[in-house]
């Protein structure tokens, strides 16, 4: 089963987010911040991270460039997840290895579709 890491410090987002991805037969965790996104991470590399951008303690651009610095934090799909819709913050996730930019609010149908496009979820799981 495919394990899926939320950072977002909201705990509506986090919470919605979870159902989501469980839906999707993932198995789920969640961190409030990018520090402990970062902590989950060294306990279990996860296959793809739902990332918020503007978060207290480390926000989720700091923690993408943290992540990508280090050799297993290639793996895993990162998909920032966030009202943040300008050119120059799409830009700036791409290019910190960010593989997919989804806007909130966001639903079923959208998150399985790119699961489905960063070959994280099978065809059968489609919405």
């Amino acid at each position: 089963m495919n394990y899926c890491l939320i950072i977002d410090d909201s705990r509506v987002i986090r919470k919605v987010s979870r159902d989501i991805v469980e839906s999707l037969d993932f198995r789920v965790s969640e961190a409030e911040n990018g520090e402990a996104g970062l902590e989950a991470c060294r306990t279990e590399m996860p296959d793809v991270i739902l990332l918020d951008w503007n978060m207290p303690v480390m926000d989720g651009y700091s923690f993408l460039k943290a992540l990508r610095a280090t050799p297993e934090g290639r793996m895993p799909k990162v998909v920032f997840c966030t009202t943040e819709n300008s050119l120059d913050h799409i830009t700036r996730a791409l290019e910190a290895g960010a593989d997919e930019y989804v806007m909130k609010p966001f639903d079923r149908d959208i998150l399985a579709a790119k699961f489905q496009e960063l070959g994280v979820l099978p065809a059968s799981h489609s919405a």
